[in-house]
């Protein structure tokens, strides 16, 4: 599949992106977010939440690994994490097969368990403002999404 890239200049820039992001979203969709710790993942997270309606402060799930968030389509919010090593399935099939968005941090933890069908990004700190982020669409409706957004 194709690969995409947006650079983003400042927080507030991210923010606005992944909220973009959000307006394209539908229920089953799971999207992989890669980067360093502190490169913005849950940065782009908070965005995507405020584009689907969730009112809630949204924070990392790092030690609880999965947060959940209502909003117009509910978010469920993954940070994989604390399972490097570990072969616990905690029904994540749930989510990826349900109601809500699924953002899953830290995915190659559990790559064994991801569907075929997502939306990887991979962001990368390029300052203490800038951000490149790389979205690799692995279905033509990712792909779809991806040309809507990056012009």
């Amino acid at each position: 599949m194709k690969s995409y890239e947006w650079k983003t200049e400042s927080e507030k820039e991210t923010l606005f992106f992944s909220g973009k992001l959000a307006e394209y979203l539908k229920p089953g969709d799971v999207l992989t977010l890669e980067g360093d710790l502190g490169s913005g993942k849950t940065t782009f997270t908070k965005g995507l939440a405020k584009g689907l309606g969730v009112t809630r402060t949204v924070n990392s799930p790092t030690f609880t690994i999965i947060k959940e968030y209502m909003g117009r389509i509910p978010l469920y919010h993954l940070d994989v994490y604390r399972l490097e090593d570990s072969d616990e399935d905690l029904g994540f099939e749930e989510f990826f097969d349900g109601d809500g968005v699924t953002v899953v941090e830290w995915s190659q933890f559990i790559s064994e368990y991801l569907p075929e069908e997502r939306l990887e990004i991979t962001i990368e700190y390029c300052s203490e403002t800038e951000r490149r982020l790389k979205l690799q669409a692995h279905s033509p409706h990712f792909q779809k999404i991806c040309e809507e957004i990056v012009r």
